[in-house]
């Protein structure tokens, strides 16, 4: 059912405070992410009750309101308009810049990575850790995580159409067709890519403080032809040596050195003095020390990534299927879009993705084996229909939110069938078929046009469909035989659910 995205959207705003209570806006795939100065104004249980949301993920202020694919953009941009709407006094964060991330957080900012004090905590600095400081360690790895998410979470929709392009393009190219048009669908599709250093400087520098367009500068440098002619550390550098990964630390650079300059250089000079000062410092360091250390990170990533498969690729797709619907369910899994970044510029797809895609494959079984359990006059069947289809493209969030989760034990027995879906791509893996996505975003079926791998297209479809049929049939499976699902159970579980 399409949702009434201005209504939806006028419903959120009075629950999460008002616009004076809402410090940042911004989208994933399926969620609206919003930063709010005081978290004790937001009603949660009134939110998780407006129609058309699908679930509410709550972490250390950052609140993130579940809509679905489609009707998250629709919202947003309602949601945004609202905002700007907003008299300027009750609209305070459309004025004012982003703090600064080296300054001195105040105690209630929210997501700013340092790790601020907790009042009342005996000791003070040095006095060795003690509950609050592990709860402030906690939330600043998470205030982390989910800044450099929201770098790369605005380059994703480029990212899947450029892959799905790509892979066009490669099935074209293979098949020996329309020759006087792949040529040109080969730029249409790559040219983001070879630019992608440039849009992750500047979503970089935008986050982090700094001037967006002095962070992209400064990541330029990164895939520039030119660097051939750079040497460091007596290895001469490459174009693109380091990828995302320094492209990102070429921009954090930025931002240091900009801010730095902001406070020492005078007024009348700061115009001229500030961006050049920046360019050539940060660009000098990125180009003496950055690229080169990103380089070898990089690498290490991918060494790492094919090493895990390859010797013990049964094992890992295991574990990392078992996790990823926690991580889901928590919003951290956008803290691996680095990674598979990296994996793409590197080996031309990341062999990550279509393991963790196998969660959501046993996520699908368990709802399909809670549909089974329950009476036909059961409302939540009619939720189960209602995110199947998604589920079935790999939106796992609206089956997480208004299913499994709520009845406990499904969502158990759906890590299980991920797990085990897992396990089915990693043996693979280990016979030497890789399976890899060359996009970052669809999973489940909308994966397909994305596959990719060193087998051919054939086998590797063949070895994605293997899993995603495995993490099916045992999410059901499991589901059925230890979900726990009795009709008590579901009219509980119903009665605080969404509306379909």
């Amino acid at each position: 059912m399409r949702i009434d995205s201005s209504s939806t959207a006028a419903a959120i705003l009075p629950l999460v405070g008002g616009p004076a209570n809402v410090t940042s806006v911004a989208q994933c795939m399926t969620r609206l992410r919003l930063g709010l100065a005081d978290p004790s104004r937001a009603d949660e249980t009134a939110l998780r009750a407006v129609p058309g949301v699908l679930g509410l993920v709550v972490d250390d202020g950052s609140y993130q309101v579940v809509l679905g694919p489609g009707a998250v953009t629709r919202v947003t941009a309602a949601f945004e308009q609202l905002i700007a709407g907003a008299p300027a006094a009750d609209a305070p964060h459309a004025a004012r810049p982003a703090p600064a991330a080296d300054s001195a957080p105040a105690a209630d900012a929210p997501g700013v990575p340092g790790l601020p004090e907790t009042s009342g905590a005996p000791g003070g600095r040095g006095a060795g850790p003690t509950p609050g400081s592990r709860r402030a360690d906690a939330a600043g790895v998470k205030a982390v995580l989910r800044r450099l998410a929201a770098v790369f979470l605005p380059l994703i929709p480029a990212l899947i159409g450029c892959g799905i392009l790509a892979g066009v393009d490669g099935l074209l190219v293979n098949a020996g067709l329309l020759p006087g048009l792949t040529p040109a669908l080969t730029v249409v599709a790559s040219g983001f890519m070879a630019l992608l250093a440039v849009f992750v400087g500047y979503n970089t520098a935008k986050e982090f403080g700094g001037t967006p367009v002095l962070g992209g500068a400064v990541a330029a440098i990164v895939v520039h032809p030119g660097v051939a002619k750079v040497t460091a550390f007596g290895v001469p550098l490459s174009p693109g040596q380091g990828g995302v990964l320094g492209a990102l630390a070429a921009a954090l650079l930025a931002t240091r050195v900009e801010k730095w300059c902001r406070g020492r250089v005078p007024e009348t000079l700061d115009v001229l003095l500030t961006p050049a000062l920046t360019v050539l410092v940060a660009g000098l360091g990125t180009l003496y020390g950055l690229m080169y250390a990103a380089g070898a990170v990089s690498s290490a990533v991918g060494a790492a990534a094919n090493w895990l498969l390859a010797t013990t690729g049964a094992f890992a797709g295991l574990v990392l299927g078992a996790l990823f619907l926690p991580l889901v369910m928590l919003g951290l899994h956008q803290a691996l879009i680095p990674v598979h970044a990296t994996l793409i510029e590197q080996q031309g797809y990341t062999v990550l993705l279509p393991v963790l895609a196998m969660a959501g494959a046993g996520q699908v079984g368990a709802a399909m084996a809670v549909y089974v359990r329950l009476r036909p006059d059961a409302p939540l069947r009619t939720t189960i229909r209602s995110a199947l289809p998604a589920g079935l493209l790999g939106v796992g969030e609206p089956l997480i939110y208004g299913v499994s989760l709520p009845l406990g034990r499904p969502f158990l027995t759906a890590c299980a069938g991920g797990a085990a879906g897992g396990a089915f791509v990693g043996f693979f893996a280990m016979l030497g078929d890789r399976v890899g996505a060359t996009a970052i975003g669809p999973s489940g079926w909308a994966l397909f046009p994305l596959l990719a791998g060193n087998r051919g297209l054939g086998t590797t479809a063949a070895v994605y469909a293997g899993g995603l049929l495995t993490g099916y049939a045992v999410g059901f499976a499991a589901t059925y035989a230890f979900g726990g699902v009795t009709a008590a159970v579901a009219a509980a579980a119903a009665r605080d659910l969404p509306d379909a």
